[in-house]
């Protein structure tokens, strides 16, 4: 997924706020299911994703105007839990890098994770 770097992104300086590239990366897993039609809470049976823990690596600042563009893999699949690996580019130049475990829920309860959801995360169009 592509993102473009606004002023609403940046410091007074121009450099992205290192909180933003949380939010590109939760838009490029969204994304990824709403190019398969799941784009509403009820569609997905009141289960989805919550998130039990980030680990990031700020490697490259991003200024205004960049094009930036997140790419996810899978690292990790496990009963009710999945890891992804989001890298963020500039072009091919690495500006951080995160892994993320993300925990699969019904009911704010953690349930297997159905092997439809692995299967659009395994084919995403990014």
């Amino acid at each position: 997924m592509k993102v473009r770097i606004y002023y609403e992104d940046t410091d007074a300086a121009g450099i992205v706020y290192h909180a933003n590239f949380i939010k590109y990366c939760e838009r490029a897993r969204s994304e990824i299911f709403f190019q398969q039609g799941f784009n509403s809470h009820d569609k997905m049976n009141n289960e989805h994703f919550v998130v039990r823990n980030i680990i990031c690596d700020f490697v490259q600042t991003s200024f205004l105007g960049d094009l930036l563009e997140v790419k996810t893999q899978i690292l990790t699949r496990k009963n009710s839990s999945v890891i992804l690996k989001h890298n963020i580019l500039r072009d091919e130049e690495l500006i951080c890098s995160f892994e993320v475990v993300l925990v699969y829920v019904k009911d704010y309860k953690a349930i297997k994770i159905p092997d439809k959801v692995f299967e659009i995360l395994e084919n995403k169009k990014q």
